[in-house]
């Protein structure tokens, strides 16, 4: 048996999880959660890093403190939303809190750096999706990034103040908009573009390369053995909750859904047609040298800005309470476009999205839990138009979508979702960034073996999930 841990940060909230692995068995216990809540200030929309970092020690500290007889921590991984990055100065230190990718200061950048590189060039390079936030732009606004000694994304931050390395994992990397689509290194032309030195990026590591021991002032604040060692997983969290669907073959389609739902499917190879840059689909880094190729919709980011902006108007909102009543509001009402980036910002969600519905003619939702069923109505469409794309589009067949992450739980979203793909949806693990995590972790100390479906095969053994099968089947 083999103990290790999994720091997996979303954009809303974080956790620490105790996993303990065999080649039978994998069980999984969070032993802390904290929220992720950025911060506004005069500059901009801020992540509030400094206390991340602290809530990582603390749950470390945590699981040290879980572990009983001669149990002892091996290794550690780190997975995070993707896009964003510290920059350091020559002597290692952080110029400035990271900016937060929904912050507004890239607005007009992906125009300005389209007309002068070729929007069909980029795909060409990168093949990356536009979303207005993407790294390639975050660094065309933002003026240290030229005197910055270097550059790390938000995971590669981390692991190198646990281990004192500083490296770039690459499923994170390929999320950047830099790193060359064929090759799987960075993209030295687009540097040169963007007048930024080509080793910016600290040099790329992959899933399962172990990057050192935990640096001594980390021992004492944690407890931790001193043989635990920081080990590469797939840092982007989709690219570890892929690893963590519990597929039994290559003919599925999957939905990491959180704040951000990923919609697609798992290539070998990248997908980089004309067709596919029109649809706006990303072929992103998995593990293995897969290629995940997706496009992101809004996600659950819809449903909890908006309880978020009624709680600051008035009592709490019950949510589960707000979900029956939605499970009651009769089909057929209206829905939008989840990806329309009005919805990108923060702020009072229930009011931009009756404006949009107002401006194309429909029905406006008037109660709480018709404006609930009318955000879910409207993400089972998108998760089903964007399935069917997936599938044209790289030519892989579908017959069953995997649902993981917090939206597992939402039985209301799994049964629509169900009925608007056609197909059967399995919902499950909730965990399954922390699960993948943990499966790369365990595969490179040694205490499981085999590829991807020798990983999702020992999920399956151990891991429940409900399915969903469309309406009238």
């Amino acid at each position: 048996m083999t103990t290790l841990a999994a720091v997996d940060l979303g954009a809303s909230s974080g956790r620490v999880m105790l996993a303990r692995v065999s080649a039978q068995r994998l069980d999984l216990t969070e032993v802390h959660r904290f929220g992720n809540v950025p911060v506004r200030l005069p500059d901009g929309l801020h992540w509030d890093v400094l206390r991340l970092y602290r809530d990582v020690l603390d749950g470390l500290g945590q699981a040290a403190r879980a572990i009983t007889g001669g149990e002892v921590l091996s290794s550690i991984g780190i997975d995070s939303w993707a896009v964003d990055y510290g920059l350091l100065d020559g002597s290692g230190a952080l110029l400035g809190n990271p900016y937060h990718y929904r912050d507004g200061r890239t607005s007009g950048a992906a125009a300005e750096l389209h007309a002068e590189l070729g929007e069909r060039e980029l795909y060409d390079v990168t093949g990356l999706q536009f979303l207005p936030f993407n790294t390639i732009y975050q660094l065309a606004v933002d003026p240290a990034a030229a005197t910055a000694a270097q550059a790390l994304l938000m995971p590669d931050l981390l692991t190198s103040w646990l281990t004192g390395v500083r490296g770039t994992e690459v499923t994170n990397a390929s999320t950047t908009g830099l790193l060359d689509v064929r090759s799987g290194e960075w993209a030295a032309p687009l540097f040169d573009a963007l007048g930024l030195r080509r080793d910016l990026f600290a040099p790329l590591r992959r899933p399962g390369d172990v990057v050192g021991p935990l640096l001594p002032d980390v021992l004492d604040d944690t407890g931790l053995d001193p043989s635990a060692v920081v080990t590469a997983v797939g840092s982007h969290d989709t690219a570890s909750a892929v690893v963590g669907v519990p597929a039994a073959d290559e003919r599925f389609a999957y939905i990491s859904c959180g704040t951000w739902s990923l919609v697609g499917v798992e290539l070998d190879a990248p997908v980089l047609t004309e067709a596919g840059r029109a649809a706006n689909f990303t072929n992103e880094g998995g593990v293995d040298g897969t290629v995940r190729y997706l496009r992101n919709v809004m996600g659950l980011w819809l449903l909890s800005e908006s309880i978020a902006t009624w709680n600051r108007a008035g009592p709490p909102a019950d949510l589960p309470a707000l979900l029956a009543a939605a499970a009651d509001v009769p089909p057929g009402g209206p829905v939008f476009d989840p990806d329309d980036p009005v919805f990108l910002p923060p702020g009072d969600l229930p009011a931009r999205i009756a404006d949009v519905l107002r401006a194309g003619g429909s029905r406006v939702p008037q109660t709480r839990p018709e404006l609930v069923r009318c955000i879910l109505d409207s993400l089972a469409a998108a998760y089903a138009r964007t399935v069917r794309q997936a599938a044209e589009l790289s030519g892989r067949a579908v017959d069953v979508v995997h649902l993981v992450g917090g939206g597992a739980r939402n039985e209301l979203l799994c049964r629509l979702t169900a009925d608007a793909c056609g197909l059967p949806v399995l919902a499950g693990p909730v965990e399954a960034t922390a699960l993948g995590n943990v499966l790369v972790q365990a595969r490179a100390h040694g205490a499981v073996a085999g590829d991807l479906w020798a990983l999702r095969e020992l999920l399956r053994s151990t891991q429940a999930v409900h399915r969903y099968e469309p309406a009238g089947v």
